[in-house]
């Protein structure tokens, strides 16, 4: 989150609440360079409005110059952002404080008598009582343009409420609880982040990719069951049906699957309507088998049997 481009959100000119909530929404997501790429269905959940409401707030955005799409595009189909005429605070600190009026004694007119000109009562450049750049009382002169007070602090990406989600909804046969604990985790987790260092993913994918290593990492090197040199019961690697929670998780992401939604949507049919109906169809065991392969790219682990 970058608190410039939040003070920037709140200030902007808009038509609405609704382009001021989605600005905030963006804001809140943006990283050190303004960019931003909260997905569709983060948004829903951060604004509450719906996904048609949210697609025509980003085109308003655009057509007013507040945004503009840079042709980025990560994760399943999420547009990258920029935000458009973020004012850091060390700039306008530099406007409105460094100026060359009499007041601060550079100016031409007033001379550079003791009582004005270079007088240490002022705060010129080496003066600590208004804060220049070697200033220590007011901070901020010393950090790197535009960058937020906060991002010194920045929190980890790491979620463990949704990596156990991720973890259960995978393979619903492993405690969560058994990998997280583990003392082997801590280093997967370095490992992970060494491997997608060069991507830009946002937290909610790293969590949903890091279970994915975690529960790979599990099975192929560290369960007792590996070491032993057994495997799984068939029951646990090919379960019958999804169950219950995993009918309405999957139901959600596949209704935000571009390849998935344009296929099987109706015509002006809403996210939610097509959700439930993925989720009817999801209980019949012949058609999960039938779209396992779409499944598996939202994060299914298993193979579902064949109904005779």
């Amino acid at each position: 989150m970058s608190l410039d481009a939040t003070i920037w959100a709140w200030k902007a000119d808009i038509e609405s609440a609704t382009q001021r909530l989605i600005l905030l929404s963006l804001a809140d997501r943006a990283g050190e360079n303004h960019k931003c790429y909260p997905s569709l269905m983060r948004m829903v959940k951060d604004t509450k409005m719906n996904r048609k409401t949210i697609i025509k707030g980003l085109d308003d955005l655009e057509q007013k110059q507040l945004i503009r799409f840079t042709g980025e595009i990560v994760g399943n189909g999420v547009k990258v952002y920029q935000l458009i005429g973020i004012v850091g605070r060390e700039e306008e600190n530099a406007s409105t404080k460094k100026g060359t009026s009499g007041k601060n004694g550079t100016s031409s007119n007033l001379g550079t008598g003791s009582e004005i000109g270079t007088s240490t009562e002022n705060g010129t450049g080496s003066s600590t009582k208004n804060g220049t750049e070697t200033s220590t009382e007011i901070g901020t002169q010393n950090l790197p343009r535009n960058l937020p007070i906060e991002s010194k602090n920045k929190k980890d990406w790491l979620c463990f409420k949704k990596l156990r989600e991720e973890i259960t909804l995978a393979d619903d046969s492993i405690d969560p609880k058994t990998i997280l604990t583990a003392k082997w985790a801590e280093r997967e987790k370095r490992a992970f982040e060494n491997y997608n260092r060069s991507k830009s993913l946002c937290d909610e994918l790293m969590n949903f990719h890091f279970a994915d290593w975690l529960l790979n990492a599990y099975r192929s090197k560290y369960s007792q069951e590996t070491k032993a040199g057994y495997s799984k019961t068939p029951t646990a690697n090919n379960p019958k049906h999804l169950t219950e929670k995993q009918i309405a998780t999957f139901a959600q992401k596949l209704a935000h699957h571009p390849e998935f939604s344009s296929k099987y949507s109706e015509p002006g049919e809403s996210f939610e309507k097509l959700a439930a109906r993925i989720a009817v169809k999801l209980e019949d065991p012949t058609q999960a088998k039938k779209w396992e392969s779409y499944l598996k790219q939202v994060g299914f682990s298993g193979n579902l049997l064949e109904v005779a």
